[in-house]
């Protein structure tokens, strides 16, 4: 990771046309702006994060979802057999 220290009002180029700049710090918190084309995605890293989190729930039935809808399966044929 290159780790760069800038200062209110100025930036870092990243490539030919992205631009991050340093708007204003103030106490903990940086504010910065990204001015990229509309082609490259720019995304918060813990949102981006929480979204895979939950896609991968989404993918990932429960235990008990998953017995429950064995149960439900095994109960179908059971009646389709009789």
């Amino acid at each position: 990771m290159l780790v760069l220290s800038r200062r209110a009002g100025e930036s870092v180029v990243i490539g030919d046309d992205v631009t991050i700049s340093v708007l204003e710090v103030r106490g903990d918190v940086v504010r910065i702006g990204i001015d990229a084309p509309r082609s490259v995605a720019v995304h918060r890293a813990e949102l981006l994060a929480q979204l895979e989190q939950s896609n991968k729930e989404a993918a990932s039935p429960s235990t008990n979802a998953v017995d429950s809808l064995l149960e439900a399966l095994r109960s179908r044929n059971g009646s389709a057999d009789s």
